[in-house]
């Protein structure tokens, strides 16, 4: 994922990448169809259904050979990196049990310290992004 980090601050263009990068080639409508083997008003309709977000992948992958370009797909996570995006799950499940845990040793009169608290919470942090549970995606 790397890679595409450098993308995160990209915006979408807000009549969409297709007509973006129809109109900065001065390619028209009807010369875009052309290509796509549709007629204007179908690419007019295209252009309008990636705007709206209905588009399909299929239609930006052809879309994207007829501009003799790449479409490119892909995720990032909203943290900085995948490690902290799994770091920052671990650690709100890793609360969740130690916390849990925690109230139940009060109620019976065996209430640990903040120090002692916190130290478990970064033990099952660790524990956690080792085993990496279907729990932490819940």
């Amino acid at each position: 994922m790397k890679p595409f980090e450098s993308l995160r601050n990209v915006t979408n263009p807000e009549s969409g990448w297709v007509k973006s990068i129809r109109r900065s080639f001065g390619m028209s409508l009807e010369q875009l169809g052309t290509k796509l083997g549709i007629t204007k008003q179908s690419v007019r309709s295209l252009e309008q259904r990636e705007s709206k977000g209905s588009i399909t992948l299929r239609s930006l992958e052809e879309a994207a050979e007829a501009l003799d370009m790449t479409l490119v797909y892909g995720f990032l996570p909203k943290d900085q990196g995948l490690d902290q995006l799994i770091e920052r799950k671990a650690r709100r499940l890793a609360t969740e049990i130690v916390m849990r845990t925690s109230w139940t040793m009060k109620l019976e009169g065996q209430e640990n310290s903040k120090e002692r608290i916190e130290n478990a919470i970064n033990e099952r942090t660790i524990e956690l992004i080792n085993q990496l549970p279907k729990a932490l995606w819940a």
